[in-house]
Formats: C-alpha cells, sequence, structure tokens
C-alpha cells in the first residue's frame, strides 16, 4: 500500500516523515492541493533502486547484443580475462 502524505507534513513533521522512508523502505509520496507532487525516501532506498536501474540497463544492452547476432564469450575466455587481469595487478 503506498504512503501518501500532505506537504504540511513533510514541512510540519519532517522527523517523522524521515523516519518512516527508513523504518518501511519505500517511497512516500507527498501531495499538494490534493494532487502528487513529489516522492521522497531514504538514501538507503534510492541507492539500491539505481542499482537496480544499473543492471536493468546492462540487462538491456545485453538482450540488444544477442538480438544482433552477438554470441558473447565463453566461460574459458571470461576466465582467462579475468585472470589475466588479476596477474596484471601483482
Amino acid at each position: 500500500m503506498p504512503i501518501i502524505k500532505p506537504i504540511s507534513d513533510l514541512r510540519n513533521k519532517s522527523n517523522e516523515i524521515s523516519e518512516l522512508a527508513h523504518n518501511s523502505n519505500e517511497p512516500i509520496f507527498i501531495t499538494k492541493n490534493g494532487e502528487g507532487d513529489l516522492v521522497v525516501m531514504s538514501m538507503s532506498h534510492y541507492s539500491k533502486l539505481q542499482l537496480k536501474l544499473d543492471l536493468l540497463g546492462k540487462l538491456s544492452v545485453a538482450q540488444n547484443q544477442k538480438a544482433d547476432g552477438d554470441k558473447g564469450r565463453t566461460l574459458k575466455q571470461v576466465m582467462a580475462n579475468i585472470r589475466a587481469t588479476v596477474n596484471a595487478g601483482r
């Protein structure tokens, strides 16, 4: 169930809104004059959301590459690349 609060709560009860954002780990929808205006969330929730968006972007690129006929790399090729990278750092 979405958490919806009026903008006056953001102004008058900011500590409660902050606590709610951290405890619920959900976005809080702020309304102004009965209409949606802002979304407030904890930095932790925002960071997780950004990681998910980054992963979805990478998956989209991979899907497009596969659709274009790219066969990718074998596990053996990937492991050789990782070993070379690790050994180069020594």
